[in-house]
């Protein structure tokens, strides 16, 4: 399981291809997801995370997801 922040997020998902976020919710602020700069899959005990660092042309931010309970994490915030 991830320690990040929970957070809100819509993602895209379209057959044959990775799952893709939007936007997320962040201190009651909607970010718009301008670019998906790199993504990567770990093990974290029996638990695979999938893990999304994205931009919203402002900061650089690390979405997690947790399949094993649908779930969504910022771990860290960069600014650009």
């Amino acid at each position: 399981m991830s320690s990040g922040k929970s957070v809100r997020i819509a993602v895209l998902f379209e057959p044959g291809k990775k799952a893709q976020p939007v936007w997320f919710e962040l201190n009651n602020r909607q970010h718009r997801i301008k670019q998906s700069t790199y993504h990567w899959q770990d093990m974290v005990g029996e638990r695979q995370l999938l893990h999304y660092a994205v931009t919203d042309g402002e900061a650089l931010y690390e979405l997690v997801f947790d399949p094993a309970d649908q779930s969504w994490t910022i771990n860290s915030q960069r600014t650009e």
